[in-house]
């Protein structure tokens, strides 16, 4: 293979995307595959044990699966297995496989999917809409778009747990969190939440972590879908959710844990809310303000007048609409609750060295420590997108964030006007961007006018209108807006009669913004700026991302192509359902792919995260049981080597979580099981099982262990994580599950995005699928009706984050039945040759009776303690030899679990496997005394260029051991981390979660330059 294949991680098959065509390419006829020949795959001949392996020569499934046929014959054999039926038949349990292909279509080529992709993607209309309720049009700068969106050096990324090779992202974010911190006034910001909805939620989580108290007030002028997914959390955390008028707000109750507005509101009106605070923090509620990013530009930031929280969603900051997502949402609050922070945040520190430095900072991995005590269940969030709204403003800075929002305002200011003068009743004073009117002749004569321009407008079901301006609203747009009202006057002669200063602009009042943002350095270089970032990041186009139970395998370029058409990118969430036929076909075939891949019977697309998901389906089984009568049923049993959001989602879906023993080789102790199973079984609500069990073996028992929790009463909710695994081999809903959530962003191929975005959909048996998640503005199909009894909203968005399912989708039809079981079992396969060649180097933990592991496994690095090398040593070894670690020290301490996926093949399987061999001989040179065991190059991992090339070296090893200790790590392919090992002790004992003050960037002495900001509490903030 060509040396620069090799060096970006391209395979033979994945050379091809570079061939894929633009998405304005217009077809001829249709073709299977691309016509380009290589060469040494097209010469071989078959075999008697090639017989048995799929797939046949030039399909997508032969380009997405790493390895040859004679590369998987060379691992068959290295193995001792006869074929790929006979290593399923050694590693699967007999009882659950499924033993027939599964009924999907014939798999497409590349180009033929793209032109049957193009045909749906035709029946979207993408009218004009200016709904708003927190949606709006944006324009994404092109240089973002291609260089981030894109790019996979962007969207391939990991979620940066190893921090010195996530560098770039981590500086991106936190520009993010600053950029957050700046526009809503209040000092700490995360680093992005799933959505608007989501994050008000949150808050409420915050509130009652907070003062405990049980009733939460919503002004019911908040967006409708926020207000859905607020009181649905509320209700299974026993907080009683009150819709009220803020106006009418009991706020001398004491019982209140936290009150929620809306800044500027969902019809549009702009309030002051300075009493209301002050009045809430009298008796120790605490307030939270919906807010939006780009009216901060022109309105007073919500942490002048007080409020405890801000949250809302940076969408309007270049990411499109996408049907709904996926949108970074994002949350600020004070100082004070830092450590109630939900989700991630990005902190800066040092390295080793002493430089400066960024890391995720408290809440790492929290679920895995604290689980049904972590602050959230939150494990995906929206990285990408949260990039991209950084980048946005880094684009425009200040002044042109600023322009976007005058001009946005100022348009409103002529259509408010316009709508006054064609005699309707205007329901609006001060106003960012929303009118809301009362027509003089009813809603019909509008309407009608509004689809002869193709122009969506908001109905209101008591008669009035909203209309929502962006910064995509050109002159002509305003023009047509004003004919659909019915304004006499032109355009031009009401901007005339408003002037310069209109009297009812936000810079004529009270509200205006008088505090700066962004006042960090602007980078004008953008591209530049965008590529130095990038390439301090390790992602899929280096070396292979082997974590364990998070699947990083190939994101195809034809798989992705599609999220960027504006057919698919552009539509509002809320249009009516007769302009999104595209949508909803799309959503039908892989409802129906799913349905078939998992035996599960219905499949909600609204979870837009695998913990999301967990908690959709706790939430239908709880809801199920209820109407069932058995209400008394909420204890969940989980195996103590789940995913830590298992006892977190249990937790905030109102469950009491008990613990079930794993036995000594990583499977569920069957004994304990039916002890516990028995000790409650009055009171069983469900068992979370993941399967393949985390511990990287198929449980022999999941029947029996399916059938005793079904006996007892109770439902089975399987962790589909470990799909990856099943898909064409077994089936959940075949061997007893009753729900599952599948992760997009693992087995079926959405990429990770540097940590997020990501997909749970969950599927379910028929008997929850009336209990599936709703919505208030456009009910998802299915979900309405007499047998409808669902328990509420958990996103923002009627089907999460629509933009991302055609990568599964385009997955699925061209891998097809064979290439997705095949799939699976090379995905089993490379998990056992890795584990069979690493054995006399390191200890595999878990095996199955016959030897076998599953498609992920655990390494043993405990006994390296008795010479200070700790799993994290290891971990940052590999580093210098330009791999990203395995999951480290979960879900056992101690150990690195490694799944390879089915996209590597053998060449880089066995690069990664020498790697930790040689990491291994190493240690060794430890514990014969050859090597100190503080000052070697294990524990002194990584070693970044500055150290390397430093004239100064005084280790007792040389350069070359430090940074190319293998022959395939040469000068022209090296990746180096930007910084050396990360302080975390530091880190966690300096709080700084905002960018540094500019000098910091050019000083080597991070300890005198970078100083905590001064917190803008909001009494400072009012005099």
């Amino acid at each position: 293979m060509h040396r620069s294949c090799r060096v970006a991680n391209l395979t033979r098959k994945s050379c091809w995307d570079f061939f894929s065509p633009n998405q304005n390419t217009k077809f001829g006829a249709k073709s299977t595959s691309l016509q380009i020949q290589v060469s040494n795959r097209s010469s071989l001949t078959p075999t008697t044990t090639l017989d048995k392996l799929y797939p046949p020569h030039d399909t997508f499934a032969e380009r997405h699966i790493g390895p040859t046929n004679e590369e998987k014959v060379e691992m068959l054999d290295y193995i001792g297995v006869k074929n790929m039926d006979d290593l399923i038949t050694r590693t699967v349990p007999a009882n659950i496989l499924i033993n027939r292909q599964l009924d999907i279509d014939e798999p497409l080529g590349e180009l033929e999917l793209i032109e049957r992709l193009h045909h749906i993607a035709s029946k979207n209309e993408v009218w004009r809409s200016y709904i708003g309720i927190g949606y709006y049009n944006t324009y994404t700068p092109h240089t973002i778009l291609r260089n981030i969106f894109e790019n996979p050096g962007w969207t391939t990324q990991y979620t940066p747990y190893q921090a010195e090779l996530a560098q770039g992202r981590l500086e991106s974010l936190l520009n993010y969190q600053t950029m957050v911190t700046d526009m809503t006034g209040l000092p700490v910001a995360n680093a992005s939440l799933l959505d608007e909805a989501t994050a008000a939620a949150e808050a409420m989580g915050l509130c009652y972590r907070h003062n405990k108290r049980r009733k939460f007030y919503i002004d019911k002028h908040c967006h409708p879908q926020t207000i859905g997914v607020v009181e649905t959390r509320a209700s299974a955390l026993g907080i009683e959710a009150i819709r009220v008028d803020w106006r009418d707000m009991d706020l001398t109750n004491r019982d209140i844990i936290g009150i929620l507005v809306q800044y500027p509101d969902t019809d549009g009106n702009v309030y002051d809310y300075s009493e209301l605070v002050d009045k809430a923090h009298a008796n120790g509620t605490l307030v939270t303000c919906a807010t939006d990013l780009l009216a901060l530009t022109m309105l007073r930031p919500p942490g002048e007048f007080g409020v405890d929280i801000a949250v809302g969603s940076s969408q309007r900051f270049g990411i499109p609409m996408g049907y709904g997502g996926p949108h970074a949402g994002f949350f600020s609050t004070k100082n004070e609750f830092l450590r109630l922070l939900p989700g991630r945040m990005i902190g800066v520190t040092r390295d080793a060295n002493g430089g400066q430095a960024y890391r995720l900072a408290l809440q790492t991995r929290e679920q895995h420590i604290r689980r049904d005590k972590a602050t959230s269940n939150i494990c995906t969030a929206q990285a990408l997108l949260a990039n991209m709204a950084a980048m946005y403003a880094v684009y425009h800075g200040r002044a042109g964030l600023i322009h976007i929002g005058k001009r946005v305002h100022n348009a409103t200011l002529i259509l408010a006007e316009g709508i006054k003068k064609a005699g309707h009743t205007l329901k609006t004073s001060i106003v960012f961007d929303t009118v809301k009117f009362s027509p003089k002749n009813g809603q019909a004569e509008i309407l009608h006018r509004a689809n002869k321009y193709k122009i969506n407008l908001r109905y209101y079901l008591d008669g009035q209108i909203g209309v929502s301006l962006d910064e995509t609203v050109e002159m002509e747009d305003l023009r047509d807006l004003l004919k659909i009202v019915g304004c006499p006057d032109d355009m031009d002669q009401i901007a005339d009669e408003l002037g310069t200063h209109p009297y009812s602009s936000i810079e004529n009042t009270g509200f205006r913004r008088t505090s700066d943002f962004l006042t960090h350095s602007s980078e004008t270089n953008i591209v530049r700026y965008m590529k130095y970032l990038e390439n301090k990041d390790l992602s899929l186009v280096h070396s292979m991302i082997p974590l364990g139970s998070c699947t990083m395998k190939l994101n195809s370029t034809t798989e992705m192509m599609p999220c960027s058409w504006r057919e698919f990118a552009m539509m509002h969430p809320f249009v009516p359902l007769e302009q999104s036929h595209g949508y909803l076909e799309m959503f039908n075939e892989l409802e129906r792919d799913l349905c078939e891949i998992t035996g599960y019977d219905k499949i909600s697309f609204q979870p837009n995260s695998g913990a999301q998901g967990e908690y959709a389906g706790l939430r239908a089984i709880m809801a199920y049981l209820e109407a069932q009568g058995e209400a008394q049923r909420t204890v969940c049993l989980i195996p103590t080597s789940a995913h830590g959001t298992n006892p977190a989602s249990a937790q905030m879906a109102g469950m009491k979580i008990q613990a079930i023993n794993v036995d000594k080789n990583g499977a569920v102790d069957m004994r304990h099981l039916r002890a516990m199973a028995e000790k409650y079984k009055d009171t069983l609500a469900c068992l979370m099982v993941t399967y393949p069990s985390t511990n990287g073996v198929f449980d022999k028992e999941i029947r029996e262990i399916c059938d005793l929790i079904h006996h007892n009463g109770g439902q089975v909710y399987l962790d589909g994580a470990n799909m990856n695994a099943q898909v064409g081999i077994c089936r959940p809903g075949d061997y007893g599950s009753d729900v599952s959530h599948l992760n997009l962003h693992k087995t079926f191929c959405i990429p990770h995005g540097g940590g997020g975005p990501g997909m749970g959909p969950i599927g379910v048996k028929s008997h929850l699928a009336p209990y599936l998640p709703t919505h208030p503005v456009i009910p998802p199909y299915g979900t309405t009706g007499p047998e409808a009894k669902s328990f509420g909203v958990v996103s923002a968005a009627p089907y999460g984050s629509s933009a991302i399912l055609p990568i599964s989708w385009a997955y699925i039809k061209m891998m097809g039945s064979k290439g997705l079981r095949h799939a699976s079992e090379v995905a089993i396969l490379s998990a056992n040759y890795m584990s069979r060649r690493l054995d006399g180097y390191y200890k595999t933990l878990f095996r199955n009776e016959e030897g076998f592991v599953a498609h992920e496994f655990i390494l043993d690095c405990r006994e390296f303690k008795k010479v200070q090398i700790e799993v994290m040593d290891i971990a940052k070894r590999l580093q210098d030899y330009g791999f990203h670690s395995p999951t480290t020290s979960w879900p056992v301490v101690g150990t690195l679990m490694v799944e390879p996926t089915e996209s590597e093949n053998k060449e880089e399987l066995d690069r990664f496997c020498d790697a930790l061999i040689a990491i291994r001989k190493e240690i060794r040179d430890i514990e014969d005394g050859k090597m100190d065991q503080r000052m070697n190059p294990v524990k002194m991992a990584p070693h970044n260029m500055a150290v390397v090339m430093n004239s100064n070296w005084d280790r007792p090893y040389s350069r070359e051991q430090a940074a190319f200790p293998l022959p395939f790590i040469r000068p022209e392919n090296k990746f180096w981390p930007t910084v050396g090992r990360i302080d975390d002790v530091y880190g966690d004992k300096t709080i700084i979660c905002t960018c540094p003050p500019m000098e910091a960037y050019h000083s080597p002495n991070v300890d005198a330059e970078i100083k905590p900001p001064e917190a803008k509490t909001a009494a400072a903030a009012r005099g």
